[in-house]
């Protein structure tokens, strides 16, 4: 996205989105995935064709949407928002301008269509915006967060790693399969997160799920070929766990976000109590070899931004934001 140097947004004409607007949003959607593809080449080259951006526009628009706006100026069609909503159980009342749902010339476009579509959308839907945002375009990310937007999340993403990669934990800890026999220490497990997303400097409202039911849910998936679980072991205590699988399973990772071929590092823990012996890295580690064995050539993940172990342990292990989820609470 370029600076802007077309004078003030009065110059910009915003109107509600028309099926005659899908291929100069296409357009602008593609450029967009080009350069971002120049900063990230992990992420999949066939939606810098516009006939596979406008699917992916045309999907966002056959669903529950919210608002779809196009900004024009001097003729030209130079933007594009569509924002559509999520379930309210889970996200409260919400729109989202998912991955695929915005692309502007500049940031002046990006604020006129924004002030268009909002004062639409906070009439009805007054409380939660959600923007997913390319990681590496400045100018773009500067937009947003001049609309008091802030960032939430963070999607990723790095190569697998070579043959001669190998894991070297510490003596003390073992890297193994889950057995049928670790599930009540694999629902402790999954439990972790969510009471951790409860503290500071996070605050999720997400409530926990009685442990029972955790348990019950391992069970009945536990023999699921999609996904592999990991476990670690420390004198023969199960203290941490990962979950792997294909990118396609993940519902947060889509379309845009997606790259051709990926891994998914979906899920990991540690109990608190074994927390700075090297379980985590172990965990990561050994998941980015499992994804390299299963073929894949790259592995994402995803973490929010204000999980603090998370965002050190996977940038650490070379995970690069691809994009980032914004939100903006308006009472």
């Amino acid at each position: 996205m370029g600076p802007g140097k077309h004078g003030p947004s009065r110059s910009i004409q915003v109107r509600p989105f028309e099926p005659v607007d899908l291929d100069g949003a296409a357009a602008l959607l593609a450029e967009r995935h080009r350069r971002h593809r120049a900063a990230e080449p992990l992420l999949d080259p066939a939606f810098e064709e516009p006939v596979d951006a406008r699917r992916e526009i045309e999907e966002l628009l056959a669903g529950d949407a919210a608002a779809g706006r196009v900004a024009h100026r001097g003729g030209s069609l130079v933007g594009y928002l569509v924002g559509i909503s999520k379930d309210r159980e889970t996200w409260g009342t919400n729109v989202w301008i998912e991955s695929a749902g915005h692309a502007a010339a500049d940031p002046d476009v990006v604020r006129a269509l924004y002030a268009d579509a909002a004062a639409v959308w906070v009439e009805s839907l007054p409380a939660n915006h959600y923007v997913v945002v390319p990681a590496t375009d400045d100018e773009l990310m500067a937009a947003w967060f001049g609309l008091d937007f802030g960032q939430q999340h963070v999607h990723a993403v790095r190569e697998a790693p070579p043959a001669s990669f190998g894991i070297v934990p510490r003596a003390e800890l073992t890297i193994r399969p889950a057995r049928r026999a670790d599930l009540p220490a694999l629902a402790e497990l999954e439990l972790v997160l969510p009471r951790h997303s409860q503290g500071s400097p996070i605050f999720s409202r997400l409530p926990i799920e009685p442990i029972d039911e955790v348990h019950a849910e391992l069970e009945a998936d536990f023999d699921d070929p999609r996904f592999t679980t990991l476990v670690a072991e420390v004198d023969g205590l199960v203290v941490g766990s990962a979950i792997a699988c294909s990118l396609g399973e993940s519902k947060s990772n889509v379309s845009l976000m997606r790259p051709a071929a990926a891994g998914f590092l979906g899920y990991a823990a540690v109990l608190p109590a074994a927390r700075g012996l090297g379980v985590g890295r172990a965990l990561g580690e050994a998941v980015l070899a499992w994804g390299r064995d299963a073929g894949y050539p790259a592995i994402a993940t995803d973490w929010r931004s204000t999980n603090l172990p998370a965002d050190a342990a996977w940038r650490a292990l070379g995970f690069r934001p691809t994009f980032r989820r914004l939100h903006r609470g308006i009472t």
